[in-house]
């Protein structure tokens, strides 16, 4: 297709279905890309994004909620809205070294490989579970029915939230990623902040629950965790307080849920677009962690992430200023020839598979990022097991969220025979 970039537009409905061959000139021509009239600009290379991602300290991560500016009328109006509930303050993705590190290190354990591979018996019940609820209907529109109760019950369960308020915790996680990287208007933004609020005003008070009332889950941990001082003078350590443990849990519940939603649901329409990897893997199952890493890798779930340079520098020749606002773009690195031959094609059998950037690299590294693996493996192993073949229904339109730093699509219809099922 001709691309102009003269005229990109990231909210561009068009582009938002379809970014690549945009990414693909910006890494050919301009890989570190002024957005027309936005003042923002994309890095699109593989290696200008690695260089970044080394480099917190020229490029921080203190880029505030949803990395886009905000009119003085806007932010009051926003401010009004959190003064119903806690201030949100940055903990583990919108905060630089040290914080970061010491936030960091207090959820690192329960997210320990050792921890998340125990959740293994746990994944597989509730995929066998969701799985035997729709096996005989042999269609299913597979986003509501697998790809957002699978990742939204193993969360909750991670979190201690009870089967009947998954509905509202699947709400709160939506309201949670509303404004990143959409051009929703500002009373849908302001509408989903109130949700927001209602989920700091629910997780406060089973927080408090805990303080008389420990139980063994991540809460209890959080309320019992210490923030280490740096300054050696100081002995005491302080208690994490209530904003910066709502923080932290709003962090895992859409790092927890959201991506692999999305990850899922494209790794069973590139499988289907791709029958012979379908067929391999049945004879296979070995290949399962292959296909799920190049299902990471090409759909990318985050698409990017914000950036703010410190002080004046050069990122490929590029000059930049302090102060500068910038998207490292996840997902056009994972496409960049100068590491994958054929980089749009799907082919689980590639050099470099675990090289791409899904889950970032570096300080910032995705905590759940063996969670989402696990819950990729478990799912392509029952699913696999549980059906013959399957196509995608015509009834498909195959579009995608309006975001373009999280790209997902918003339904997906297949029809399917189940193993031992007459066809």
């Amino acid at each position: 297709m001709s691309v102009d970039l003269s005229t990109f537009n990231p909210f561009d409905p068009g582009t938002l279905q379809c970014p690549f061959p945009h990414y693909a000139k910006m890494r050919d021509e301009q890989p570190v890309y002024e957005i027309p009239g936005m003042g923002i600009k994309m890095v699109t290379r593989h290696d200008l994004v690695m260089q970044t991602l080394r480099d917190p300290q020229t490029f921080s991560s203190s880029f505030g909620t949803s990395g886009m500016p905000m009119s003085d009328e806007v932010r009051k109006r926003f401010a009004e809205v959190f003064a119903e509930g806690y201030p949100r303050v940055g903990t583990m993705l919108t905060v630089d070294q040290p914080d970061h590190t010491r936030y960091r290190r207090l959820v690192s354990r329960a997210f320990h490989p050792k921890v998340i591979a125990e959740l293994e018996p746990t994944i597989r019940e509730i995929t066998v579970r969701l799985i035997d609820s729709w096996i005989d209907k042999g269609r299913i529109e597979f986003v509501e029915e697998f790809g957002v109760p699978l990742p939204v019950r193993v969360i909750a369960k991670a979190l201690n939230v009870p089967d009947d308020r998954l509905a509202d915790f699947k709400r709160w996680s939506d309201d949670s990623i509303a404004g990143i990287g959409t051009n929703i208007t500002i009373e849908d933004r302001i509408q989903a902040e109130y949700g927001v609020n209602e989920f700091q005003h629910y997780f406060a008070e089973q927080l408090n629950k805990r303080r008389t009332e420990p139980q063994d889950d991540i809460l209890t941990n959080l309320l019992n965790a210490t923030v280490e001082d740096d300054d050696p003078e100081v002995t005491d350590k302080r208690p994490l307080d209530m904003p910066e443990m709502l923080s932290i849990i709003q962090q895992l519940l859409v790092a927890g849920n959201e991506t692999t939603t999305k990850m899922l649901t494209e790794m069973v329409r590139l499988l289907a677009e791709n029958p012979e990897q379908w067929e391999m893997v049945k004879k296979d199952p070995s290949r399962v962690e292959r296909i799920v890493e190049e299902t990471l890798r090409l759909s990318t779930p985050t698409q990017g992430m914000w950036r703010i340079v410190t002080a004046d520098t050069e990122l490929g020749g590029y000059p930049l200023k302090k102060g500068d606002r910038l998207i490292i773009v996840f997902s056009s690195a994972n496409r960049d020839e100068c590491l994958y031959s054929e980089p749009d094609a799907f082919d689980p059998d590639r050099e470099h598979l675990r090289d791409h950037l899904a889950f970032g690299k570096g300080i910032h590294f995705c905590l759940g990022a063996n969670l989402s693996r696990l819950e990729g493996k478990v799912a392509l192993e029952e699913l696999s097991k549980r059906i013959e073949s399957f196509r995608l229904a015509d009834s498909n339109k195959y579009e995608y969220f309006p975001s373009f730093m999280l790209r997902g699509l918003t339904s997906l219809d297949i029809e399917f025979t189940a193993a031992g099922a007459r066809s």
